[in-house]
Parts: structure tokens; sequence; C-alpha cells
């Protein structure tokens, strides 16, 4: 049984800083393209951050600057460091992992976590 449990979200001060972490199971964790999206109320999900397979990295407009993706594969684990948030990134964040082959294209999502920036 897949799941992916994000954690590390909360009430944060404009400027402060957060780590989100999600952890995974029931997939072969190393093989897998992780990724962090977030919807903000109002608006699509983006894409904030990946790390592929071999650690390379990849991050979207919004946060690029101020975000850290990583990944600890012995303990199926992906790590978001955020810095410097402001109200803007108020949003429900996701953690995704992602694999295809040439049949099958395999994406899971968790639950969510909620980071609210706010003095």
């Amino acid at each position: 049984q897949v799941q992916l449990v994000e954690s590390g979200g909360g009430l944060v001060q404009p400027g402060g800083s957060l780590r989100l972490s999600c952890a995974a199971s029931g997939f072969t964790f190393s093989d897998y393209t992780m990724s962090w999206y977030r919807r903000a109320p109002g608006k699509e999900r983006e894409l904030v951050a990946q790390i592929f397979s071999a650690h390379t990295t990849n991050y979207g407009d919004s946060m690029k600057a101020r975000v850290t993706i990583s990944r600890d594969n012995p303990k199926n684990t992906v790590y978001l460091q955020m810095n410097f948030l402001q109200p803007a990134d108020t949003a429900v964040y996701y953690c995704n992992a992602h694999r295809a082959d040439f049949v099958y294209d395999y994406d899971y999502w968790g639950q969510g976590t909620q980071v609210t920036v706010s003095s």
C-alpha cells in the first residue's frame, strides 16, 4: 500500500522558516522523482520543487530562491526547506511521487500539509 505522509506544516511569521517532510512507503522510493507542490486558496496547484532519482533538482519560479529540496533514500523521505516565508506562501503543500515506464505512469500524492504565514 502506497503512502505519502507529509509533516512539518504550521503557522509561521513572515520571514520565518519551515522544513516539510514527506515519509514514503509502499514503493521503491529511490526510483521515483519526488516533488512538492502547493495550492493556495483560489489558485491552481503549482510546482515548488522536485528532485530526481539521480538527486538533480528543479525548482518552480515562485519559491526558487527560498527553498531547497533534498531526499534521504535510506529513510524514504523527501524534505523541503523553506526560508523567508511570506503571506503569499500560505497554501496546502503536497508531496508527489512519480515514475513512468513504457507501460505505466505511476503517480502518488500525499494528503497535504497546511502552511500559514501570518503575523
